[in-house]
């Protein structure tokens, strides 16, 4: 399934593929930008992809990726290019705040307190929880699924960054984190007990 608000760009390679297709049916030596073009297609499709995911116990992962740190009460999460994009709630709360914030665009392994970044800071049961989505790089637009006073169940889809990118998630003082730096992760996944 491609990921909500992105069928636009999902198939963005497409008329050129199909340009080439035709013209490669009339000369040959159109055949490898037709290849390319294919390949373009296939990852676009390949990165925009929207997967059903089982929700954990406790406080889920609200991203695919890579632990790049783990400590505290934060947890930052590195979302590579063959990594799923779409953003999960970690856990049931009503969104208080939404902020986009308009900034630079360095690698998201690295330093990005000057990143254009979205702040969501969430009401639950457990106290205020703040996840933060982070663009990348290659990332351009960070796009939300929900809105301000919206009440979100855990695991419900919450936005996508569009390419590699990061997520950071400040949880309560009462939280336990079980996950470890350099640990692979899958969006749903559990990353705290309560």
């Amino acid at each position: 399934m491609i990921a909500k608000k992105c069928i636009h760009i999902a198939f963005l390679p497409l008329p050129f593929l199909l340009l080439f297709i035709f013209l490669s049916l009339v000369y040959p030596i159109f055949i490898p930008f037709t290849a390319f073009f294919l390949f373009i297609q296939l990852f676009f499709l390949y990165f925009f992809r929207d997967i059903p995911r089982s929700i954990g116990s406790g406080i889920v992962s609200p991203a695919d990726g890579k632990i790049i740190y783990a400590g505290g009460h934060k947890i930052a999460i590195f979302m590579s290019l063959f990594d799923m994009h779409v953003n999960l709630m970690p856990y049931d709360g009503k969104i208080v705040k939404i902020r986009h914030y308009k900034g630079e665009h360095k690698p998201a392994y690295g330093d990005v307190s000057k990143n254009e970044r979205m702040e969501m800071e969430i009401d639950s049961s457990i106290g205020r929880i703040k996840l933060f989505q982070i663009a990348g790089i290659f990332a351009r637009r960070i796009v939300p699924y929900v809105k301000e006073g919206q009440f979100v169940k855990k695991g419900d889809k919450i936005g996508i960054i569009r390419f590699g990118s990061r997520v950071e998630l400040y949880l309560p003082e009462s939280c336990e984190i079980i996950v470890r730096n350099g640990q692979k992760i899958k969006a749903g996944q559990t990353v705290a007990k309560i």
